[in-house]
């Protein structure tokens, strides 16, 4: 099974997240953010609280994490009606990959509904059996990966994402970890590499995974 990180790895909805945000934290709390797309990537990966805690710092917690949940329902509608922009090659590479039987899912660090929206918004259903959110679990990345195998029955998996989080999530679930180098940040010691997203059957037949 190959399991994929979803932000730096899939698509990139840094400005649909930050406009999103944006209108909704002025319609909560009557504030202008102004946050950018450069603002919401450096974040990525992270859980929702802990991205409110550092661009919401001047709320208090208990509001910021209130703001926080209002931001999640509103960014749901609003990146399932205008989208992100998938990395070149991904739609393409995930088809080949379906057709030669590779069961494919994704665990994401994100609030509930996002891989749906995600989903959704990009029409990508088929080529996904499972996955599994932060806000839906309440589980971090590491315990998600173990519980996405174990629901489908895998007890062998590779994860492909863009950050050091995701690497020492996959070593804590006891699996490999791809680097999408062309994502939002560095990984060490990865178990491959690759610099576009068509690389990833090659390093999957080299690794033993296609």
């Amino acid at each position: 099974m190959v399991i994929f990180d979803l932000d730096g790895t899939l698509w990139d909805s840094a400005q649909s997240v930050a406009e999103s945000w944006n209108m909704e934290i002025r319609r909560v709390a009557g504030r202008d953010m102004n946050y950018t797309a450069d603002d919401i990537r450096r974040n990525m990966g992270k859980t929702m609280n802990d991205i409110a805690d550092d661009l919401m710092s001047e709320f208090e917690p208990e509001r910021r994490y209130h703001i926080a949940r209002c931001c999640e329902v509103f960014e749901n509608a609003y990146i399932t009606e205008h989208g992100g922009d998938l990395f070149e090659g991904v739609r393409e590479t995930l088809a080949a990959m379906q057709a030669k039987g590779v069961k494919m899912a994704i665990v994401s660090n994100c609030q509930e509904g996002y891989v749906k929206a995600f989903l959704d918004s990009m029409d990508m259903h088929e080529f996904f059996i499972d996955y599994e959110e932060w806000g839906r679990s309440g589980l971090l990345k590491a315990d998600n990966i173990r519980l996405v195998m174990e629901r489908n029955g895998e007890t062998d998996a590779i994860y492909v994402g863009d950050i050091q989080k995701d690497a020492d999530a996959s070593r804590e679930a006891g699996v490999p970890c791809i680097w999408a180098e062309y994502g939002f940040g560095h990984i060490e010691e990865p178990a491959g590499v690759i610099t576009s997203f068509d690389q990833l059957p090659e390093q999957l037949k080299r690794l033993g995974y296609m």
